[in-house]
């Protein structure tokens, strides 16, 4: 991956393109302190499976415009979760149904959240 963005920075990045594209509850954990697994996830929902899809879509777009590309994604079959994994960031996009079953927010609570409050708008 070629690029001059830290961990931080790039979970930051994708939250802002989730939330420009009306991703509802956008969220940062960084978890570097809790797992060697990556530094950070973020976390967001879809409004539908179709929504879910174009959300990823627009990651991966707007990244890839920057030189980044995912290792690895997943969940674009059914769309309920897809995943993509940026190496030191993992992008978690969820129809809410299913980001409420899974709970990652609960399941990586020893996390630390990332206030986005000055950073995106968190509007619907």
């Amino acid at each position: 991956m070629d690029t001059n963005l830290d961990s931080r920075q790039l979970a930051i990045t994708i939250a802002k393109v989730l939330d420009k594209n009306k991703a509802l509850d956008v969220k940062v954990l960084k978890i570097e302190d809790v797992t060697v697994l990556t530094d950070y996830f973020v976390i967001a929902s879809g409004t539908s499976t179709t929504h879910t899809a174009a959300l990823a879509d627009e990651v991966e777009f707007q990244l890839q415009q920057q030189g980044i590309k995912p290792f690895a994604s997943e969940g674009y079959d059914s769309k309920n979760w897809v995943l993509l994994d940026y190496g030191s960031v993992i992008v978690h996009v969820f129809v809410p149904g299913t980001r409420t079953f899974y709970d990652l927010e609960h399941l990586w609570a020893d996390g630390e959240p990332v206030d986005l409050t000055d950073l995106i708008t968190g509007e619907d």
